[in-house]
């Protein structure tokens, strides 16, 4: 049964599809990067286009303020942030994927927890409004560390 509601949802169907196999092959205890990269390959493999730590530079004005890494952009449409965590994911993970979609504008999102017994997923749709979305990324924000916030980065 679809829902017309969630934007993307056959991408983001063949996405958790990819996720659970991915979840029932591999053993739980890896590092998330390893989840990533079979995620990425299951992705490639079901014909979807996934670019892996995906890189947005986040600016504020005129003033670059960091760069993000999304773990997955798939299909230049859906932001897919892994986890490998033994507890069930709360707040921060979940502000941590509205932020991407501020970023990104994108209209939907997934948090997929590989570290429990069950594959945990979330579909994640950004919130009628993003005001001030660059002051709230910067837990999340890559920054070299010798650069300042008022500092463009390198060419």
């Amino acid at each position: 049964m679809t829902n017309s509601n969630i934007p993307h949802q056959d991408i983001t169907y063949q996405i958790i599809g990819a996720a659970m196999r991915v979840h029932n092959r591999m053993p739980r205890g890896l590092k998330e990067k390893h989840y990533q990269r079979a995620l990425q390959a299951e992705m490639l493999q079901d014909g979807l286009f996934p670019q892996m730590e995906y890189h947005l530079e986040i600016f504020d004005r005129d003033i670059w303020v960091g760069r993000l890494y999304l773990d997955h952009w798939v299909n230049e449409c859906v932001v897919v942030e892994d986890k490998a965590v033994s507890r069930a994911m709360g707040d921060k993970e979940l502000a941590q994927v509205i932020a991407y979609l501020a970023a990104t504008q994108s209209k939907v999102g997934l948090l997929l927890n590989f570290g429990r017994n069950r594959l945990e997923y979330k579909r994640i749709l950004p919130p009628k409004t993003v005001d001030d979305w660059q002051k709230k990324i910067q837990p999340y924000l890559w920054q070299p560390h010798n650069q300042k916030n008022n500092i463009k980065p390198p060419q």
